[in-house]
């Protein structure tokens, strides 16, 4: 078994590679053999990337974030389907050995376990993964989780629009299918309804939902491109790599995939992070807001939005001191003030409208990644 470091994810990590010698970042899946011990085979082969040279080979690459899914973990390995060229499983200082078990049961030659001595949450779990494959040279990264929750088979539909040239980054969508909806806990259903109105204002892309959902893929040069240690580790990492890609202004695809629920659980509760990603939410509205419409660029839609606030503002101060003053006094405001506080809060509200019809508008529509060159 020979041993590869990563000196990208810091002193903190190390890194196994399973099979009889440490795999070539450069892979190409048109050349791989069977694997051993249950893998899948890996004799397919995709050539047919929008902006890749022709006859060349799309190198796809699994990050798998392994944390508590000893027991699930070998099945998803054992149906990753042969188009994928290297796969990385991620053991986040994970209390019973996931990556162990790879290392001793596993025989797929695509397989590389990557270690964190402490634990560093999903999201930095998949960084690492997404840091490994970009230096082993992978165009498209996909993340699956380790639980057996996403369908291996849905695969290269999920990749599909990527490889058209048609987005950035693609994510599952378990709520297009109204029949699949009744499948699903209605906690869940009412958190991520929540939770997805929340990702559209601070992420901007108003065409998504289901923002939580992990199973996801993205292409390498824009992964490159976005500030990896900047991203939220914990579990709002889904929604805040929205917001970089937001920033970075890459086109993002639904797709859509059947929810699978089994004897597997969930480590997200939507009580217990409500309040901490309102606020990150909140924060990220903010900086989205002045990236895009104060330092980046300055339109009518930024002037709408200042106005529209002064106005409000204006309005609803105003409003509340007539209304104390009319308490303290028992005179009623007289109806030129009334009109003076509602006129100002409606132009203020209308002005705001035209700010977000603006923004839905200015939604991402075209893939930056073949504007970006290899590092």
């Amino acid at each position: 078994m020979a041993r590869a470091d990563c000196p990208d994810a810091g002193p903190a990590l190390r890194c196994r590679l399973r099979g009889g010698e440490a795999m070539n970042g450069h892979h190409d899946i048109a050349q791989g053999e069977q694997a051993h011990g249950g893998g899948a085979s890996t004799s397919g082969a995709v050539t047919g990337m929008a902006g890749h040279p022709a006859g060349v080979a799309v190198r796809i690459a699994v990050v798998i974030p392994s944390y508590r899914v000893r027991d699930h973990i070998m099945g998803v390995l054992e149906s990753l389907p042969h188009q994928v060229s290297s796969i990385y499983v991620v053991d986040d200082a994970c209390p019973d050995r996931t990556g162990d078990r790879v290392l001793a049961e596993c025989r797929d030659p695509r397989v590389k376990v990557l270690r964190h001595q402490v634990n560093l949450g999903v999201g930095g779990a998949v960084m690492t993964g997404y840091r490994e494959a970009i230096a082993d040279g992978a165009d498209i990264v996909v993340k699956m989780d380790g639980d057996g929750q996403m369908d291996a088979a849905t695969l290269p539909q999920l990749v599909g629009p990527i490889l058209r040239g048609e987005a950035d980054y693609t994510k599952g969508n378990r709520f297009y299918d109204l029949a699949q909806i009744s499948r699903m806990p209605r906690t869940r259903i009412f958190g991520n309804a929540v939770l997805s109105f929340m990702t559209k204002i601070s992420s901007g892309y108003w065409d998504i939902f289901d923002p939580t959902n992990g199973y996801t893929a993205i292409h390498a040069r824009v992964a490159g491109k976005l500030p990896l240690a900047k991203i939220s580790r914990r579990y709002f990492f889904e929604t805040d790599m929205l917001f970089r890609l937001s920033i970075a202004r890459a086109v993002v695809v639904d797709v859509p995939m059947d929810a699978r629920y089994g004897a597997e659980s969930s480590n997200l509760r939507i009580s217990r992070v409500l309040f901490d990603f309102s606020f990150k939410h909140l924060r990220n509205t903010v900086k989205r807001v002045f990236y895009n419409y104060f330092l980046r660029d300055m339109s009518l839609a930024s002037l709408e939005l200042v106005a529209g606030l002064g106005f409000l503002v204006v309005g609803t101060t105003l409003g509340a001191g007539f209304w104390i003053e009319s308490a303290r006094s028992g005179v009623t405001a007289s109806a030129g003030s009334v009109m003076l506080v509602a006129l100002q809060v409606i132009v203020g509200i209308q002005l705001i409208l035209g700010f977000l019809a603006y923004d839905i508008a200015s939604t991402p529509r075209r893939v930056v990644h073949r504007l970006l060159g290899r590092d």
